[in-house]
């Protein structure tokens, strides 16, 4: 039984949708990552082929499923490309989980995008996925293959706490980040606010309140993405004009969509921070932008993976309540 779980090197690859990333990794891990070309052809269909022996390693794919879909293709194409090289295992790294907003059906006739593609993830050959802050929780639940569900809230919370920020407040933008914002004020010594919006339609919100006390008190507002930044501007002015005394923002992805950049540099805020689970083209960057790496992390869990050892080690920093409610 033992020879079962003997795997050859590890192996680290990455597509094009976050190379910067993939090389923090390997030079965390002191080995750098192979070569794979990933090009297009006239057409616009891509190909893949991994440059190195894949056989019997332990294979370790970067790729965030970033928009546009091409990256999603890469990924699999990657996978395949593994599969078809006879790697001993194959782990699907996926810092950031393209269309996990799409986890159920809320309106009718629409498709459960989050769900379509963890069934093409492991109908390509993947035998295991890591990812960070999942939209949704039960994204786990979709994949029949492990999965690796980390959180960047100890990047994030590392960072703020450096500030020693007093009588700090930390603001869920909405009812449903309240449970991650919860975690963030209980490792800051915060407390909790929520902002009560609506969302008249898609990438539109309307401010209607702020629960809980902000005047004359440094604000952080903690959610799991910031995409087109009309949510997170709108909650910045909110909360100044209730007095806030200074507003921070955090988001583990930075989708920074349309106009996201013009409207958060408009906006009231001292700093964004955010990290690089997605790379982040340089015209959608802004003075108040700061971008922290989860490649530490990462390469943390992926070390204990190779190894057979437990990845639980690194969730004790998971955003929990009082109650140790993860």
């Amino acid at each position: 039984m033992e020879e079962i779980f003997k795997r050859g090197p590890l192996m680290l690859l990455t597509g094009r949708a976050n190379e910067p990333l993939c090389q923090e990794i390997g030079n965390s891990l002191e080995a750098g990552f192979e070569g794979a070309t990933v090009r297009n052809f006239a057409d616009g269909e891509i190909f893949v082929r991994i440059d190195r022996n894949a056989r019997g390693r332990d294979v370790f794919i970067v790729q965030p499923t970033v928009a546009p879909a091409d990256y999603l293709m890469e990924l699999l194409l990657l996978i395949d490309a593994a599969r078809r090289a006879s790697a001993a295992r194959i782990t699907a790294v996926v810092p950031y989980y393209g269309y996990g907003r799409q986890d159920r059906k809320d309106q009718p006739r629409v498709a459960i995008g989050a769900k379509l593609v963890a069934n093409l993830i492991t109908a390509a050959g993947a035998d295991r996925l890591l990812g960070i802050d999942f939209h949704q929780h039960q994204i786990q639940g979709f994949f029949d293959i492990p999965v690796d569900h980390l959180y960047a809230a100890p990047v994030l919370t590392d960072y703020f706490r450096q500030k020693k920020l007093q009588n700090l407040v930390v603001v869920a933008p909405d009812v449903g980040s309240a449970k991650m914002a919860r975690g963030f004020a209980n490792r800051l010594d915060g407390e909790l606010a929520i902002v009560d919006k609506r969302r008249p339609a898609p990438n539109v919100s309307e401010v209607l309140n702020i629960v809980g006390d902000v005047d004359g008190r440094p604000c952080l507002l903690a959610d799991d993405m910031v995409d087109t930044g009309g949510t997170l501007a709108s909650a910045v002015r909110a909360l100044k004009e209730r007095g806030a005394a200074e507003v921070y923002a955090c988001a583990t992805h930075a989708l920074l969509s349309g106009t996201a950049r013009d409207k958060l540099s408009a906006a009231p805020l001292e700093e964004m921070v955010v990290t690089n689970t997605i790379d982040i083209a340089e015209e959608r960057r802004f003075d108040r932008l700061k971008i922290l790496s989860v490649a530490p992390l990462l390469s943390r869990a992926i070390k204990y993976i190779h190894l057979n050892e437990s990845v639980s080690q690194l969730f004790d920093t998971a955003p929990v309540d009082k109650q140790g409610d993860t």
